[in-house]
């Protein structure tokens, strides 16, 4: 049986844009319905993406840490076990209180959450229909499409959530396996990677491109893969992966060099296809309010509008970076708009993180951005090494850099590759949002002993009086 409801707000997908959608739709007095139809909100983030992928390399830095660490600093603890039930119980433990959290919340701003896959039937129409084939009718002013992405396939090679994975089935693996491919030298990659070769796997990572982390600054991502590489990992650059065979015993990849050559084959016993995610808009019902995607599946927009009157798109199904805080600002930004307020992102300001260790973060514009565009600019560095907490901690991998204007000193970009980076970025952010100067932080008193003082010391740097190396 259908029932109709009619709503100044349909939001189609409860992952980071679509559940923040709906708290502030909620604050500025909107009827708001939210459909997903995983029966759990928090979308690919919190349910198989950042969130758990968090707990595990948390879990596994400690497990590390109490390998090789412990006794540096003179803790005597026998050698350590590994309990992976238990990991996964405590990271599922962490995951389904997140998600109910997200159900309270929805609740608290009076939002009607509905459990189905959401469709557009038309103009200001959407069904939803629940596991059981059973449908209701939705009708509304406004519907925001928040559905998110899903892991990009490789041609030539299956998954099977067992021996060939993508980033879900890396979060859940039942054992540690002996040699775990990584396909791709992106963040999901080396993150994942990282959990799995601190748990006991060998990890080699397969890359078309002749670096790590395309977007990443590109001298910190080669002091990255020499960090990467002295922890452990196996770097195949400028290799493509153009089969895969799974057998008994593991999987065979067959690859060759990227610009040609002689093919090899590499063994192992798990394979993650990590290439990188892409727009997840199949069946949407988007031809029915006239809809087309782009030829990479993005749906085109301007300020947060669609082709179609009423229809709206935020997220990983628009251009932009695939990530979960920048749909989040995306969020507020077209509800504020939808609820005639002045809803605005700056794309040049959203951080990007990679959370391995140490901890890769930066906001703005790298080096080889500044060199392309012909930007007379100056550099300010300071490394970890110099940080008298981070030395104090035993963590004195990597450093911060500054990109500042030649003439004016504004900050174009601020780049941290070092212990929590990601935690430090914020401060960058908001001296950038501001258009702050290096100078401007480089005369902020900073608190001793802590390792922002390294981004401190870092834009002294860009006028040459760094104090402390």
């Amino acid at each position: 049986m259908s029932q109709d409801q009619s709503f100044d707000v349909v939001i189609i997908g409860g992952g980071p844009g679509g559940y923040n959608a709906a708290i502030r739709a909620g604050q500025l007095g909107l009827k708001t319905a939210i459909v997903e139809s995983r029966g759990v909100l928090g979308g690919t983030c919190l349910n198989v993406g950042c969130m758990p992928s968090k707990a595990l390399l948390h879990a596994s830095e400690l497990f590390e840490a109490a390998h090789h660490e412990f006794k540096t600093i003179g803790i005597e603890v026998p050698a350590p076990t590994l309990n992976l039930v238990q990991m996964m119980k405590a990271k599922q433990d962490s995951v389904t209180a997140l998600t109910k959290g997200i159900e309270f919340l929805m609740k608290k701003n009076k939002v009607t959450y509905f459990v189905g896959f959401g469709k557009i039937e038309g103009q200001g129409k959407v069904s939803v229909t629940a596991q059981d084939g059973s449908v209701q009718h939705l009708t509304t002013k406004n519907i925001v499409i928040a559905t998110g992405s899903e892991p990009t396939p490789l041609p030539g090679v299956t998954v099977d959530q067992k021996q060939i994975v993508d980033s879900t089935g890396a979060l859940s693996l039942p054992t540690v396996p002996k040699h775990l491919v990584v396909v791709g030298a992106g963040i999901i990659g080396l993150e994942l990677g990282s959990v799995w070769r601190r748990l006991g796997a060998k990890v080699t990572v397969v890359e078309f491109l002749d670096r790590i982390t395309p977007g990443m600054d590109t001298e910190v991502a080669t002091g990255f893969q020499k960090i990467l590489a002295k922890q452990g990992f196996t770097f195949k650059l400028g290799t493509k992966v153009t089969a895969a065979k799974t057998g008994a015993t593991g999987v065979t990849l067959s690859l060759e060099a990227a610009k040609g050559g002689n093919p090899e084959t590499l063994e192992a016993d798990v394979v993650l296809v990590a290439i990188g995610r892409r727009p997840f808009t199949q069946g949407l019902g988007l031809e029915t309010v006239g809809i087309t995607t782009d030829q990479r599946g993005f749906i085109p927009t301007n300020h947060f509008k669609t082709a179609a009157p009423g229809v709206w798109a935020i997220g990983d199904v628009i251009t932009g970076p695939m990530l979960a805080h920048k749909a989040e600002e995306d969020a507020v930004a077209a509800i504020e708009l939808i609820a005639g307020k002045a809803g605005h992102v700056d794309y040049d300001l959203v951080p990007s993180v990679v959370y391995t260790f140490p901890e890769v973060a930066w906001v703005g514009k790298t080096e080889d951005q500044l060199k392309a565009a012909g930007v007379q600019y100056k550099v300010g560095k300071f490394p970890f090494m110099a940080n008298s907490r981070a030395k104090i901690n035993h963590e004195t991998d990597g450093f911060v850099k500054f990109l500042a204007d030649a003439k004016t000193d504004r900050v174009y970009g601020v780049h941290i590759m070092g212990p929590q980076a990601g935690e430090m970025i914020g401060e960058a952010c908001v001296l950038m949002a501001f258009g702050g100067a290096s100078e401007d932080l480089a005369r902020i008193c900073h608190p001793h002993p802590t390792r922002s003082e390294a981004v401190r010391q870092a834009a002294m740097g860009v006028e040459g009086w760094t104090m402390q190396a």
